[in-house]
């Protein structure tokens, strides 16, 4: 049976750690990272007796569906014979459990730093990645090193992690909370009811940084300004900009607004690290300084063998590597607060969602720097959530089928290049592409199939709507491009710099404005 969800949202507050506290939560976290480690080396082991078993492999040879009636319905003798294969080996999630405790009780000191809520929950986390290599979704798994694992997470707000009289316990550990009262959204999460508590880090500006989440039962506070209306969307996702058309509204958005690249900085220091590592590794480099193919240290049982060196990284290459991770952060925390601000004005004209079925993992092998820079599958997944949340749809439909690029108001289909960016046909008409395609998926029904008739009826109403949209997406782009012409940079007031970063200007979106 499923187990009964409830929707949830999560409320995040700075933790007041000093070294001492810190110090105690690094143990407890190696602690955790050692047991999530052995109870992911158990699943897999179960995962391979579960795939060589007599009972998968026949499942495996049946098909998926059956006839019922006029209705495919999934095969029940397939998943009986899975069933049996998975008791067999014991490769649930709770003997999972069971293993995780007894690991826990016989490292005493894993026991001692680690309650029995969060041992359960590191084996939740362990079976949930093994059980992805069992239905073929991922092919390996990835063991956690120190750097890697930042997480811990209880099961109930009762036992184990709590947030109690506003400040996290754990076990004997307690850590108050920086709140700020007067923030509404911080208070909505305090009122709310807490389901369980999660303790994070992050490296922010070199440093580690601790976190609390609560998750909350209940719906998330919803600001004034961020309010999400009654009506219908058609969309139209590219690589650099989103086009949207409402009933009363129409825009073409691009992503990422003057957000900096940091791409010279992060250049920079790629190469000051190279030139480190080689210096520091001579061993590993060809006498031209080329770089030698294959494994560069010979390792026997998960050690190295005495007499191999492994790399040999300087104190100095570390630093630059934490500047290059910072940039990096910076970028990407500015790149989501302007995409959030796009989802917003989405949202502000209507919760019914109509776009194309777009593969945003086949843009990357073309436009790779682009889609990291972008972010076009985080705007288009969150327009998804948000607009479920708020009592919406958001419908896909296939692309193939509609080639709403290619087709015109009369119906008729003309293939065009990526670099045609306006609709032209004999008849003298004129639209930006992406906008025009956004007014067809208004029109996509439930069979995915365009109405054409009910598309030229609204044609004169909305031609207007989306012509002002066109000149308006086309103001801006003058306006940035000037101001890329003076040398300037609307985002100088984030820089902390002021070097070179504000002089750094986006061409990405004339050249990969589709």
């Amino acid at each position: 049976m499923p187990k009964n969800t409830t929707p949830s949202f999560i409320t995040e507050l700075p933790l007041i750690v000093s070294s001492q506290i810190e110090r105690e939560l690094m143990s407890r976290f190696q602690a955790g990272r050692h047991l999530y480690n052995a109870c992911l080396t158990e699943a897999m082991v179960r995962v391979r007796l579960v795939q060589n078993s007599e009972f998968y492999k026949q499942a495996k040879a049946l098909p998926r569906t059956i006839k019922k009636g006029k209705k495919n319905i999934p095969n029940p003798e397939r998943k009986k014979l899975f069933t049996q294969a998975w008791k067999k080996y014991r490769f649930s999630e709770y003997e999972l459990h069971s293993f995780a405790t007894k690991t826990a009780k016989s490292a005493k000191w894993i026991a001692a730093k680690v309650d029995s809520n969060t041992q359960q929950k590191l084996a939740t986390r362990a079976f949930n990645t093994a059980k992805k290599v069992l239905f073929g979704i991922a092919k390996k798994v990835r063991y956690k090193v120190a750097t890697r694992f930042r997480s811990v997470e209880g099961k109930t707000n009762k036992s184990g992690i709590r947030w109690k009289q506003d400040q996290l316990i754990w076990m004997r550990l307690k850590i108050k909370a920086d709140i700020d009262w007067l923030n509404p959204v911080i208070k909505h999460g305090l009122d709310s009811k807490i389901k369980y508590i999660r303790i994070l880090w992050r490296e922010i500006k070199g440093k580690r940084r601790w976190y609390v989440q609560l998750i909350n039962e209940g719906l998330p506070y919803q600001k004034p300004q961020n309010y999400v209306s009654e009506g219908l969307i058609g969309l139209d996702l590219n690589v650099s900009n989103i086009a949207f058309v409402a009933d009363k509204k129409a825009g073409l958005l691009p992503f990422a607004e003057n957000v900096p690249t940091y791409q010279k900085e992060i250049i920079r220091l790629q190469r000051k690290m190279e030139r480190s590592r080689r210096s520091n590794n001579l061993d590993n480099y060809h006498p031209n300084m080329t770089a030698k193919k294959g494994r560069k240290t010979v390792i026997k049982k998960g050690k190295l063998i005495k007499g191999k060196r492994a790399w040999n990284n300087s104190k100095t290459y570390y630093q630059i590597a934490a500047k290059k991770r910072e940039l990096e952060r910076k970028k990407a925390a500015y790149s989501k607060s302007q995409n959030r601000k796009i989802i917003n004005e989405i949202l502000r004209h209507g919760n019914k969602i109509k776009t194309e079925n777009v593969s945003v993992k086949g843009w990357q092998k073309r436009y790779g720097k682009a889609i990291r820079d972008k972010s076009p599958g985080f705007v288009q997944s969150e327009l998804k959530r948000k607009a479920e949340s708020a009592g919406g749809s958001f419908q896909k439909f296939s692309t193939r089928k509609t080639a709403l690029s290619q087709t015109h108001l009369d119906g008729t289909r003309i293939k065009k290049a990526l670099s045609e960016r306006v609709h032209r046909d004999s008849s003298g008409f004129e639209m930006h592409r992406d906008l025009f395609s956004a007014f067809l998926a208004r029109h996509i029904n439930d069979d995915e199939c365009l109405s054409m008739e009910s598309a030229q009826q609204e044609w004169g109403r909305s031609e207007s709507i989306l012509r002002s949209a066109w000149q308006t997406y086309q103001i801006n782009r003058e306006q940035v491009a000037q101001k890329c012409g003076l040398g300037g940079f609307p985002h100088e007031q984030l820089l902390q710099d002021g070097k070179s970063e504000s002089r750094l200007c986006h061409s990405s979106s004339e050249r990969f404005d589709h």
